[in-house]
């Protein structure tokens, strides 16, 4: 990869990690361009394939759309996920199955370096405290300046080195590979989105009853044939439906008339 290309997908993946800066916090950066999606679409435009930018994205941010990080809790990081998985995986040439496959050991990084950052940033919050203490209002105002370089560090440095030196290695790792690990690969890869739905579901699904939306609208898609879009009025409409009925201070608009036209009689 050239040089340019690499250190600009780095200074982006650093902007918009967690604690990174420079992209409207964290808004405009951990939640939006953080994500593999938006990613992709932005290292496919840098990279010169914004199809397969988008694919790949599409393909690893369904293995983590269920992911949420309450507090300090993170199972897994999508930044770095997305930011050393695709370009490795488009430079290599490899499928958005690779990228997948590359994108689960390096969530579980990306987690370790976001711990290793909120733990060694406890010594920049306890210096600026005795400065504020000293009244030392200068010193102690630049000190979140200072502890940005250990996200920077530990984000901006593996992401610039894997992008510049990573690709020949990945390159020549595929060529290699065994066919039937490759084949693994692919199967595991095409495993893990369902992952990410399961996951999501988790959190959606309050009785057992409701997965039968879900086995509607895989029979409507898969096996009838319907279109996404007519797909998604019809549950639109059932989801309206649902609501209505479920809340006992909410009457449906229709409910509502009948009784109206049962009053005028």
């Amino acid at each position: 990869m050239e040089l340019w290309k690499a250190l600009l997908i780095a200074l982006l993946g650093w902007a918009s990690s967690l604690y990174g800066m420079g992209l409207f916090g964290i808004f405009g950066g951990w939640q939006c361009v953080g994500k593999p999606l938006i990613a992709g679409t932005i290292i496919g435009f840098i990279l010169g394939d914004v199809t397969t930018g988008i694919l790949m994205g599409a393909a690893i941010q369904t293995l983590y759309i269920g992911l949420v990080t309450p507090g300090m809790s993170m199972p897994g990081d999508v930044n770095l996920a997305g930011w050393i998985g695709i370009p490795l995986a488009m430079t290599a040439g490899a499928t958005s199955e690779y990228a997948l496959a590359l994108a689960v050991p390096l969530s579980f990084i990306g987690s370790s370096l976001t711990y290793l950052v909120a733990s060694f940033n406890c010594v920049w919050v306890h210096k600026q405290e005795r400065l504020l203490n000293q009244g030392k209002i200068k010193e102690a105002a630049r000190i979140p300046i200072i502890g940005a370089s250990t996200n920077f560090i530990c984000r901006f440095v593996p992401i610039f080195l894997c992008c510049y030196f990573g690709s020949g290695v990945i390159t020549w790792a595929v060529d290699n590979m065994p066919e039937w690990l490759g084949n693994t690969f692919i199967l595991l890869g095409k495993m893990l989105p369902a992952i990410g739905f399961a996951l999501l579901l988790s959190f959606m699904v309050r009785k057992k009853t409701d997965l039968l939306y879900f086995f509607v609208g895989f029979i409507c898609l898969r096996i009838i044939g319907i279109g996404i879009v007519p797909c998604t009025v019809i549950a639109l409409f059932l989801a309206y439906i649902d609501y209505m009925y479920n809340n006992k201070n909410v009457r449906p608009a229709f409910a509502n008339a009948a009784i109206d036209d049962g009053e005028d009689e």
